[in-house]
């Protein structure tokens, strides 16, 4: 868009306190405020950026929105989310520019195939839309992708969601903020929070560089930052931040019809709306709150396209950049209450936080407006990790993390 952002919405100074405070202007952010306000009636919520608004892993994502997860609390929440994002730009009024191209998870090796059988047959029975292509059926649902079986990695097959796709992330996080903006929602840019005001055990507000601003509930979601944000209430999280990093390359013509994601050589890669490959692979495996990463990160994913598409060999690329991603044990998100009262927390999404983004505020407001958790996001809660109901979304989500 040509427009500025900031001329987007409304720029109001806090007020001296708000039902709900939700620190992070992000997508899970914004698309919480927007359902407190639309699916609740609650509209005296501040959303509190210490950038700007969708200035951080919201612009930094590689815009693939699906949802073939293989645990039945996975699918449940992405799936709900893929339904949201299917009537997402009506809604909003705004286009988002989501296209339901499809995914391809390519299998390599044996246990890739036994893997992704798995997991076809797992979407099926949680009602969510998958196929199995032998790789003739690869090749003609995208043609560019080499299925020779002379090569380092022979495609042996590959999992299809043919309602999976692609949006606009920039458009998706201003479709939010403008209709939380027209519900009343204050959306505040230049906020940082430096702590919180406690009444024994409960949250009463939060301090910031703009003044103390009182809350009757605040919800963390800053992608990254979560724990560090939760340690200054006193709360140990059980997550961990690292860089993810990606890169386009200069525009070309339309050539590439789908998404391509592929576990064995490490790297996805899909085309946008203007022309640029879009690529990205796994975190690196390092912890850091700096939005850059290792070189070799980069050489790596860029090799592994070309092992996948030689007709991109002369491609150039045009920019890289890292996101903060904060990633739990068992690699799935963590949503709700925390051991301080009416302190709320949605993070621990790692590479899949874009794709959740609408069923992430959607329950995240339930959570928020009521105190208890909606059935799609209770599994996610913190105790799971002591009563060891993990739901261990490594390598069965279809991607390594």
């Amino acid at each position: 868009m040509s427009e500025h952002p900031d001329r987007l919405w409304r720029n109001p100074e806090p007020r001296a306190g708000y039902d709900v405070v939700i620190v992070g202007g992000g997508g899970h952010g914004l698309a919480t405020a927007y359902y407190l306000a639309a699916n609740h009636g609650i509209r005296n919520v501040a959303v509190l950026e210490k950038g700007w608004l969708a200035g951080g892993n919201m612009a930094r994502n590689t815009t693939i929105i699906r949802s073939n997860y293989l645990w039945d609390e996975s699918a449940a929440i992405y799936e709900h989310a893929l339904k949201l994002w299917e009537g997402l730009s009506a809604e909003l009024d705004y286009d988002i520019l989501f296209s339901q191209r499809g995914v391809l998870n390519l299998a390599h090796t044996l246990q890739d195939v036994r893997e992704g059988s798995r997991r076809v047959n797992a979407n099926r029975l949680n009602g969510v839309d998958a196929e199995w292509l032998d790789p003739d059926e690869v090749r003609k649902f995208c043609p560019i992708v080499n299925t020779s079986p002379d090569v380092r990695y022979p495609v042996l097959g590959a999992t299809l969601q043919p309602r999976a796709g692609i949006a606009k992330h920039d458009h998706v996080a201003w479709a939010f903020a403008r209709r939380a903006d027209e519900l009343g929602v204050d959306l505040i840019q230049g906020c940082e929070v430096t702590g919180f005001r406690k009444h024994g055990n409960k949250v009463i507000g939060v301090e910031t560089n703009l003044g103390p601003i009182m809350a009757g509930r605040v919800g963390l979601a800053a992608a990254g930052h979560s724990s560090v944000l939760a340690s200054l209430a006193g709360v140990r999280l059980p997550v961990q931040s690292h860089p993810l990093q990606a890169l386009v390359s200069e525009l070309l013509e339309p050539v590439h019809p789908c998404v391509v994601m592929s576990n064995h050589v490490h790297v996805y890669v899909s085309q946008a709306h203007k022309g640029e490959l879009v690529m990205g692979a796994g975190i690196d495996p390092y912890n850091s709150y700096a939005q850059r990463g290792s070189v070799h990160v980069i050489e790596q994913q860029m090799a592994a396209a070309l092992e996948l598409f030689p007709i991109f060999a002369r491609a150039h690329v045009l920019r890289t950049w890292g996101g903060i991603v904060d990633v739990t044990p068992d690699a799935s998100p963590v949503i709700g209450p925390t051991p301080v009262d009416n302190l709320f927390v949605n993070c621990g999404w790692g590479t899949g936080g874009f794709k959740a983004t609408p069923a992430s505020g959607w329950t995240y407001a339930h959570t928020l407006a009521t105190g208890k958790a909606h059935p799609l996001n209770e599994p996610f809660a913190l105790e799971r990790f002591t009563s060891g109901a993990l739901i261990d979304e490594h390598g069965a989500a279809a991607v390594a993390h």
